[in-house]
């Protein structure tokens, strides 16, 4: 396995759970939007301990982005990640991931599994190929929705929130359901891509499958 280490140039908060860390870009080193790679802190303690993040920048830019949820009252690696500092290092890994856009269609995302889609919407829209995409994101209040303004702008009514704990005005109330799906989603022949966490995924596709989207409409991590 390939290892790059590399400098982190900037890190800020995205929400109250999320940081954004840019960091610099090895020469040769390509993806496609969606994909991800296994990231490492270049300490010590920290070098054998590689999480998969998902790259939220653009292949063609000179830097490469990570949009990382993370846990402050565990100490673990994304604890860890909140205490980096500009010229800190990371340890990058070989790239993978199954998520790539295959034409328009439904987003579904719960919590940071919307990572993927950051940069596929992201790649949409600088190319002027956004279309009739929709991002259905599925969070617990409003503080936790992560890229609201960008998604807004480029998505305009195409992007529907759902919070689970918290309401507010405008705003759907609960979690993803069949009545939802059938109350937000007009057509269910064409492309849906879902990522979030496991139990969500799991009732998001066995929904899907009962209203009669096939598997190979569906694109999914693996």
């Amino acid at each position: 396995m390939e290892e790059h280490i590399v400098k982190v140039r900037s890190i800020r908060s995205v929400t109250h759970d999320v940081l954004r860390i840019v960091v610099d870009k090895p020469s040769g080193y390509a993806y496609v939007p969606g994909q991800a790679t296994e990231v490492a802190i270049n300490k010590e303690e920290w070098r054998e301990e590689r999480r998969p993040f998902t790259f939220t920048s653009l292949p063609a830019e000179d830097r490469l982005e990570f949009t990382i949820k993370t846990y402050p009252s565990r100490n673990g690696v994304t604890n860890a990640l909140r205490q980096l500092e500009p010229n800190d290092e990371l340890l990058l890994h070989d790239v993978w991931g199954a998520i790539s856009y295959k034409g328009e269609g439904i987003f579904i995302a719960g919590g940071a599994g919307v990572t993927p889609f950051i940069a596929i919407i992201r790649d949409l829209d600088s190319k002027k190929q956004i279309g009739s995409n929709v991002l259905i994101f599925a969070n617990k209040t409003r503080a936790d929705i992560i890229d609201e303004p960008d998604f807004q702008r480029i998505l305009g009514d195409r992007f529907i929130n759902i919070l689970s704990d918290e309401k507010v005005a405008g705003v759907a109330h609960g979690i993803i359901n069949e009545g939802f799906l059938k109350e937000t989603v007009k057509n269910f022949k064409q492309q849906f891509y879902v990522c979030g966490p496991p139990p969500m995924m799991d009732a998001v596709l066995g929904q899907l499958n009962r209203l009669g989207v096939g598997q190979n409409a569906v694109t999914v991590e693996i």
